[in-house]
């Protein structure tokens, strides 16, 4: 695996014997970097604010140690409503380390947003907070009015190297928000236990700011504050220890200074102290400092070579006990490449045309996304592909409005940059671990490959005798392609063919070739695509992340409700010269009346009841076993668990299960593969069939009888089907041409205007044409371009179009 390494240097200033120690503490972070690669993630949205039954465009782009990610070939964006449940399960190829797609927002969407959470495979091994995540806002046309919720000031305190000691000078940075994590405006002053003021407290940038305490044996803090409400508060300064030592950082264009500080009767092993300053969890510098006869050391380490990211210092005592820890962003600009947009033929008329060129002169290949947008429709810049590898994927909790940080390298940015730097923590190493040489316990391995087919044939011990197993298997996929595989099969009855691909679903058959004694017989074999996949049902905790305030900027707002007027008048004007359809009614039997009839008997015939045709429900083959195929089917019923501990509750209750009409349990129901299963009643209590009076309901499971031949395609005879899903279907954004008679069409409601997932240029294609029509409303239009280059290098480009 290839990986551009950090530039190192490292200085050591010890003695024999703890140079050994030291070493060893740097080889195993070195192994714990190479063995757990962090993979990042970043969504580049088509735009930041959508309407109803709109379509969501993005194009996501992965990265690890400061390059496109080779670890992965496999994403998962999971998307959920404003109450935790998911609504849907994209899965995407990454093709150089990125991927497009899209989501159609439901109709009659009753939230004001929905959560997008991304991760591959290998990315679950970490803490669930470093996954990416994000809320998309989304305007309703029928918009309750709201409680007016009353807003709750926080003050939080953060020492400059986590501890307060008697008798140090400290830095303390303060963070003052709201219960939804969005900062607050205050003032205050710091007073100790007589009520005298020691220090002013001013809001630098977005409720953030600082002060300086000089603790004294004995005395008591506190800081009173009044927020932006009038409403008043104090905080206690907390956790002040009376021996220790203490580190404070400043950064420079070329140097990080570094200041220790120690009380003096500290035990000896705070006397010889090991700095460690690393980068991406890889240690770049190792200082010893002695302070035998000291009680203050500065010093200073280059930083005007290193890569753009967060720099971490540690500071250990003499047997590597971490002691505290500062964070800081170091900013050289390697981290970007210039891309020049060039407007060639601006004409913002109704449906007038535009050009544009998109000009790299990096020689590196490049991989890039662009949107085109009503720019009134803009809100504040949240988040970009800058903020979210350098900033967001690093830190804990969360940072309002991360993109500001980056947008420039100006002394007041760099400084309010600090504040973030010094109110999050990182601390994503356990010390501990590390000095006992521990490995990450990795329950997750990185998706190398694409999807594939495999499975088990279930059965094979009657086909021992007959040599090696091979199975036959023909994909006849949606566009009519048929693919041919022949995969032998294991000795336990698994099979993997890796050399597959394809999106939406397919038409699988199978059999055993005939060389072997069972060929052409039926033969249980259960099928996968080897992606994961979420249950139906799953939830997320919408309380992780503070809540977004809703359409903040009423001017957008009163932009997107024009939008959503004229989209509108437009359904209504198509739904005028639709003709209705007519329908003609009789009587017969519907399919599902059949079925039961030919299933169920006694009193499991016909009554008020849940029923499921597992003969003609082509989706049936993609549920795990019968009881995760219920789920989220049935209102009420709750199947919760897997395996042997899976349960099922019903209305405060446990329904019978019953197989072909003869009692059940959990673990029988669960062996049956679901191609053998024919039809599935859910019936509503109480269920007479049952004993204790079937005050629970029952659930009947049956199995298919001879005739069922609906799993059988008559053009492979002897061979058995099923469906397998792939790689999720995603639209393809629809550009209109207006170059013959612009007025012939109908209305144009478009606010994303243009939407192009793949630009690529290198050394011999550094251009790139964008042609598109403007819609019937816009005047003024915001283009918006992001990407990476094979050397792991960004760019962002913003430029509105008027």
């Amino acid at each position: 695996m290839t990986r551009i390494l950090p530039f190192v240097i490292v200085l050591i200033m010890s003695i024999a014997g703890e140079r050994v120690n030291a070493q060893f503490v740097d080889s195993i972070m070195d192994a714990h970097a190479n063995l757990f690669p962090k993979e990042k993630i970043h969504i580049h949205f088509d735009k930041q604010l959508y309407n109803q039954e709109e379509t969501i465009w993005y194009k996501l782009y992965l990265m690890t140690d400061n390059i496109p990610s080779p670890l992965s070939r496999n994403v998962y964006v999971d998307w959920y409503d404003w109450e935790g449940k998911m609504l849907r399960q994209t899965v995407g190829p990454l093709f150089q380390s990125t991927t497009k797609g899209s989501f159609d927002i439901p109709a009659g969407y009753k939230g004001e947003f929905v959560r997008v959470k991304a991760y591959t495979r290998w990315m679950l091994n970490d803490d669930t907070s470093f996954l990416y995540q994000k809320d998309i806002l989304v305007n309703k046309r029928d918009k309750p009015v709201k409680k007016q919720v009353v807003s709750r000031t926080k003050l939080e305190l953060f020492p400059e190297g986590g501890a307060i000691v008697e008798g140090l000078e400290e830095k303390i940075a303060f963070k003052a928000s709201n219960q939804f994590g969005i900062p607050v405006m205050i003032k205050g002053a710091l007073l100790n236990d007589k009520n005298t003021v020691l220090d002013s407290m001013r809001v630098l940038h977005d409720g953030m700011g600082t002060f300086s305490l000089r603790a004294i044996p004995g005395e008591k803090y506190r800081v009173d504050w009044t927020d932006e409400n009038g409403v008043k508060g104090s905080t206690a300064v907390s956790g002040i220890r009376q021996e220790g030592v203490s580190l404070s950082i400043q950064g420079t264009n070329d140097k990080a200074l570094i200041k220790v500080q120690r009380s003096a009767n500290v035990d000896d092993n705070s006397k010889q102290l090991f700095l460690l300053v690393h980068m991406n969890e890889r240690p770049i510098y190792k200082v010893q400092l002695k302070m035998t006869e000291k009680t203050v050391i500065n010093t200073a380490v280059p930083i005007d070579e290193m890569q753009t990211g967060i720099l971490q210092f540690s500071l250990f005592t003499n047997n590597w006990t971490p002691l505290e820890e500062r964070i800081l962003f170091v900013n050289n600009r390697l981290h970007e490449f210039n891309a020049r947009v060039n407007p060639g033929i601006i004409d913002l008329k109704k449906r007038g045309k535009n050009v544009v060129e998109i000009f790299v002169s990096d020689t590196a290949a490049t991989n890039m996304s662009v949107s085109i947008t009503d720019a009134e429709l803009a809100g504040p810049e949240q988040h970009s592909i800058f903020s979210d590898f350098l900033l967001n994927n690093q830190l804990r909790g969360y940072i309002h409005n991360p993109a500001f940080y980056l947008k420039s390298d100006a002394d007041s940015v760099t400084r309010r940059l600090d504040l973030v730097m010094l109110t999050n923590g990182w601390r994503r190493f356990d010390w501990d671990k590390i000095k006992a040489a521990k490995e990450p316990v990795l329950q997750y391995q990185p998706e190398t490959d694409f999807m594939k087919l495999q499975g088990k044939v279930y059965g094979m011990e009657t086909i021992k005798n007959a040599g090696p197993a091979q199975l036959n298997l023909v994909l006849s996929n949606k566009d009519s392609s048929v693919n041919m595989y022949f995969v032998p099969v294991q000795k336990d009855g698994t099979f993997e063919e890796p050399n597959v691909f394809f999106f939406d679903t397919a038409r699988v058959y199978y059999n055993l070739n005939d060389n072997n004694k069972t060929a052409g017989r039926v033969t249980q074999v259960q099928l996968s695509n080897g992606l994961l996949k979420k249950q139906p049902g799953s939830t997320t905790r919408i309380d992780q992340q503070p809540y977004l305030q809703a359409l903040s900027d009423s001017l957008a707002l009163a932009r997107l409700n024009m939008f959503l007027l004229e989209e509108e008048k437009l359904r209504k004007s198509m739904a005028s010269t639709t003709l209705q359809e007519v329908v003609v009614q009789a009587k017969t039997k519907n399919p599902m009346q059949i079925i039961d009839e030919k299933y169920a008997s006694g009193l499991f015939s016909g009554g008020d009841a849940y029923s499921f045709d597992l003969t003609s429900d082509r989706t049936a083959m993609g549920a795990f076993n019968v009881l995760t195929y219920l789920q989220g089917k049935v209102a009420g019923l709750q199947i919760s668990g897997s395996g042997s501990q899976m349960s099922l509750s019903w209305r405060g209750g446990t329904p019978s299960l019953y197989l072909n009409e003869m009692i059940s349990n959990v673990d029988m129901v669960q062996s049956i593969p679901v191609s053998d299963i024919a039809y599935i009643k859910v019936m509503r209590p109480p269920f007479f069939g049952a004993g204790g009076g079937g005050a629970d309901g029952a659930i009947a499971i049956y199995t298919k009888k001879g005739g069922d031949a609906k799993r059988n395609d008559p053009s492979k005879k002897g061979m058995e089907t099923t469906i397998l899903a792939g790689y999720s279907r995603f639209r393809e954004f629809y550009n209109p041409s207006y170059e013959k008679d612009a007025a012939s069409y109908d209305a144009d409601t478009r606010s994303t205007l243009y939407w192009n997932p793949y630009i690529m240029t290198n050394k011999k294609t550094p251009r790139f044409r964008v042609e598109f029509y403007n819609n019937d409303f816009s005047k003024k239009l915001l283009l918006v371009l992001e990407g990476m280059n094979a050397d792991g290098k960004m760019t962002r480009t913003v430029r509105y179009l008027e």
